[in-house]
């Protein structure tokens, strides 16, 4: 039976008795970081965004390309203006870098960071206190190609994360760059060691994500691919994560999709328990709805819905955008997640838009998108790739960072009025795994339910690790469950709005800690 996007979306409003607040991001001072570089850097420029000295305030590992990396220090007033510092430790002054993704690798409470690189990868250990140091877990050994996708989950009953690396074209072959996309590799843990293995077909790969998509119980790879480079015969593809992983078929429900790749993010929209796919690329962006249960099938959701973003909205260049990073976030808290995704030019593509605004789609009641970006501020024209949408001073509202190819970083505040309740929530278990990479948060208002799914990945070169933000509207109390890791699912809490929250688990009932 075929279900109705809208008319889902629609009814969830009877609890989330939407606000009517319009958008509004002002620009913030930070210190100047440019992602710059030839070639191999016309991809890339991610940010990393976690809390590395313990204060819950995150900081920004912000990849610069030709130029050096920069780590910047989180130092804002609650509620205040956002104010950041560099503070780069020696290990990680580096070049080279096209993003990094956090996650706590060794699961001893302190985020690490696997930066992708045009050359050799490497994983720095979080010591505490925003210091680092070089780190090869197991023997790990990450590859010296151009990479620029990563993505990590913690498969059953391992100590160690699996972690897969996308790697782009093949800047060895003679025969290059069309045709030549390089082995993307996945890194699986095997007693006290890391077993490398390839996953080939590989089609030029901007962004990958383990999630488990259909819930059932175990995270598979989707990988979104770049067809400017594999030119034929390649596709997006899902890799099922059995002892040898293999690519879903027709027969099991996966379509056949090529598309100019770059970001995915994920979000259930209509609160069926199952995520919605936005991929974005050169021109029209896909906004895709799960379509089955229980298999791989998504299908685009109508022109209509306002998601394709297509060509820019303010200025007279009318030719094709292109997408780079794409994340969801309820900006106004009025209990419907809406999209940013960052634009602009590949470099002086010239049948591709030159000025590109980002875009801020917000999510209207029957469950279509409405641009905001101009109204709200952050329609910059600069060629933005990673991005991040985080709560940077503690006040309920998400912000924005936007990291730009030969432009400088941009950081926005987010100074909304009239928005929503909001509650912050951030889960901890023991040892292995601290952070529940893998659990699915379960929030209920009413007779609706809104789920996130804790993954590593996906964006465009970069990704946040920390508390999951849920914009509330006029609810005034909550129910939250959390289905961890190894598939236990905890008992329904009740939690008050407008607080962060740190769940911990023990046995079927859930720790709250404000914090």
């Amino acid at each position: 039976m075929q279900f109705d996007f809208r008319v889902c979306v629609m009814s969830a409003l009877v609890w989330a008795g939407a606000t009517s607040a319009d958008p509004l991001f002002l620009p913030e001072s930070v210190p100047m970081h440019v992602y710059d570089g030839g070639w191999e850097h016309f991809v890339g420029g991610g940010v990393a965004v976690f809390d590395c000295d313990g204060d819950a305030l995150p900081e920004m590992f912000v990849a610069g390309g030709s130029n050096p990396v920069q780590l910047l220090r989180n130092y804002s007033e609650v509620g205040g203006p956002l104010r950041f510092e560099s503070h780069t430790p020696r290990h990680l002054a580096m070049s080279g870098a096209t993003g990094a993704y956090p996650l706590d690798i060794d699961s001893d409470g302190h985020m690490d960071l696997a930066v992708l690189r045009v050359g050799d990868n490497q994983l720095f250990r979080g010591l505490g206190n925003c210091a680092f140091e070089p780190y090869a877990p197991n023997g790990f050994l990450g590859g010296a190609g151009w990479t620029t996708a990563f993505s990590a989950t913690w498969e059953a009953e391992q100590n160690w994360p699996t972690l897969a690396f996308g790697n782009y074209v093949d800047r060895d072959d003679p025969k290059g760059p069309f045709g030549s996309c390089d082995r993307n590799y996945l890194f699986r843990p095997s007693g006290l060691s890391y077993v490398r293995g390839e996953l080939a077909p590989a089609f030029c790969p901007l962004s990958m994500l383990f999630s488990d998509w259909s819930r059932t119980g175990r995270a598979d790879l989707r990988i979104s691919n770049d067809r400017h480079y594999y030119v034929s015969g390649g596709e997006e593809q899902l890799w099922q994560m059995a002892s040898a992983p293999r690519l879903f078929s027709p027969e099991e429900g996966w379509k056949l999709y090529r598309l100019w790749g770059m970001g995915i993010a994920s979000r259930d929209l209509n609160f069926d328990g199952l995520p919605e796919v936005f991929l974005s690329s050169m021109g029209d962006q896909r906004l895709q709805r799960m379509s089955g249960q229980r298999v791989p099938m998504w299908e685009d959701v109508p022109y209509e819905m306002g998601s394709t973003a297509h060509r820019p909205y303010v200025g007279d260049d009318g030719r094709p955008s292109t997408g780079w990073h794409v994340s969801f976030g309820d900006v106004q808290n009025d209990g419907l997640d809406d999209v940013f995704i960052a634009k602009g030019n590949v470099e002086q593509m010239p049948d591709s838009a030159m000025e590109d605004p980002n875009n801020l789609l917000l999510q209207n009641a029957d469950g279509s998108f409405t641009e905001a970006g101009n109204l709200a501020g952050v329609a910059s024209l600069h060629r933005g790739r990673g991005a991040a949408m985080v709560d940077f001073n503690k006040d309920g509202l998400l912000d924005l960072a936007v990291v730009n190819r030969r432009s400088a970083l941009e950081v926005y505040r987010n100074v909304s009025t009239d928005t929503g309740n909001w509650l912050s929530l951030q889960l901890r278990q023991d040892a292995p795994n601290v952070n529940a990479v893998g659990a699915f948060i379960e929030l209920r208002v009413g007779d609706k339910t809104m789920v996130r799914e804790i993954t590593v990945g996906g964006g465009h070169a970069g990704g946040v690790a920390g508390p999951e933000h849920f914009g509330l509207a006029k609810a005034k109390q909550v129910q939250v469950r959390v289905i961890w890791p190894d598939g236990q699912a905890s008992d329904w809490t009740g939690l008050s709005i407008n607080q962060r929250l740190l769940i911990g688990r023990s046995d079927l009932a859930l720790q709250v800690t404000a914090y």
